[in-house]
């Protein structure tokens, strides 16, 4: 850890020959650390993340979400500025230079907003379900499925446009997505929906009491009645949270009933708020 956190600890790190200044740590989980840096030949700020690579494996995994992020061109995915591998003594760490978003994740700002007492609106719901879709189905599309789908993985752009990150949890997944592992996508983008909806995942309150979650989600859900949602958007909650994962609908189905209930001043293509 201590060869880790001095890289930046000099002021300035070069990737692909441009130089970026240290401006501070943004956090750190498990061997993975995430700083702040400003492109000194742009002005534009990025996130650092590096990876502290023990082993080959570590190595190779970390090369793997480098090669993730550089398969989408998607304005709902997370896209990679740079990548290199660096040697730290004995062990390695590979950096992944990324867009930096200062509004931070959607659990950041449901966050935000149930401190103030408030929710998002259903229009926003909407506009951002709509977005984290469109960028499911670009995965979908390459064969691929997004395996830890969840608010504090979907970044928010300056616009309010989500974004898809923690491609990582993409490696070696490789599949055909259609049947079951679509129909498990489609629960955790239920899961997210539920906690747009209502500030908490839905199954917060059973972990709590520390019942098994494993049992809760052999069993339908109960949605609370709420004014701020319209019955269709309900609707559409409990059919992508359905116990028979061959009843929920399929990402272009979805994708069809979201586009048909977006306000119609804001327009078929909007994916923000």
């Amino acid at each position: 850890m201590g060869h880790a956190l001095c890289v930046c600890s000099r002021g300035t790190v070069v990737i692909d020959n441009k130089r970026y200044l240290f401006i501070q740590k943004l956090g750190e989980g498990g061997f993975s650390y995430v700083d702040l840096v400003e492109g000194l030949h742009d002005g534009h700020f990025y996130a650092l993340k590096r990876i502290l690579c023990h082993e080959q494996q570590d190595r190779e995994e970390a090369q793997r979400e480098a090669d993730m992020h550089r398969l989408f061109h998607h304005p709902n995915i997370l896209r990679l500025v740079g990548y290199c591998l660096r040697e730290r003594g004995t062990k390695h760490e590979a950096w992944l230079l990324l867009p930096f978003f200062k509004r931070g994740t959607l659990w950041n700002e449901i966050e935000r907003l149930k401190d103030k007492g408030n929710f998002l609106t259903e229009d926003q719901i909407l506009q951002l379900l709509l977005g984290i879709c469109r960028g499911l189905e670009a995965i979908h599309a390459r064969g691929y499925a997004h395996r830890d789908l969840k608010p504090t993985n979907i970044l928010l752009g300056d616009e309010g446009q989500p974004v898809l990150m923690d491609l990582g949890s993409m490696n070696q997944a490789c599949i055909h997505v259609e049947g079951s592992r679509q129909a498990l996508a489609l629960q955790s983008l239920g899961c997210v929906l539920y906690a747009m909806m209502f500030g908490e995942g839905p199954y917060d309150m059973v972990f709590q009491k520390g019942d098994s979650v494993a049992l809760a989600v052999q069993n339908q859900l109960s949605i609370p009645h709420s004014p701020r949602h319209s019955s269709a958007l309900r609707q559409l909650l409990a059919s992508m949270m359905t116990v028979d994962p061959q009843q929920r609908p399929p990402i272009h189905l979805l994708l069809s009933q979201l586009e048909a209930l977006q306000p119609p001043a804001l327009g078929q293509h909007t994916t923000q708020i």
